[in-house]
């Protein structure tokens, strides 16, 4: 609520990440960034949304390292139990194309997890609330 109050705007973060690739794309390519009819509507800036996902990741870092869980290693014992000690290459191309895959889904559906949980249902919108239902079933149910 208090997001909606001070900036009239619903809180997520996949806005974040088009912004930042934006931001990037007028440091390298200019005239093809702004020729994207996105970028058109929405100019590249660093705003509210792309600090708010620094802060996530900075204080996901800060409370790591400050409760002694910075373990520093890149394959977690599960992992490697599964995949073997040799599997770093495996790891890092999962986490690339899961994360491409759920920043294409987000900007599809319109709003990221996080938009849909805590900002749309807060605003009694069917289409987040469907979400929401949708992400937990796909939560739950490779566990059974």
């Amino acid at each position: 609520m208090a997001t909606f109050y001070f900036s009239d705007k619903p809180i997520g973060a996949s806005s974040a990440y088009a912004r930042l690739a934006g931001v990037v794309g007028n440091l390298f390519v200019r005239r093809h960034t702004e020729s994207l009819k996105y970028y058109q509507d929405f100019k590249p800036k660093v705003d509210w949304e792309v600090m708010l996902v620094v802060g996530v990741v900075g204080g996901a870092f800060l409370a790591a390292w400050l409760g002694g869980e910075l373990t520093g290693e890149w394959l977690p014992t599960m992992w490697s139990a599964r995949f073997g000690e040799d599997s770093l290459a495996l790891r890092l191309g999962a986490a690339f194309i899961g994360g491409g895959l759920m920043a294409f889904d987000a900007r599809l559906a319109g709003r990221c997890t996080s938009g849909h949980g805590i900002s749309g249902t807060m605003q009694l919108s069917v289409g987040s609330w469907v979400a929401v239902a949708c992400i937990f079933v796909g939560g739950i149910a490779p566990r059974y």
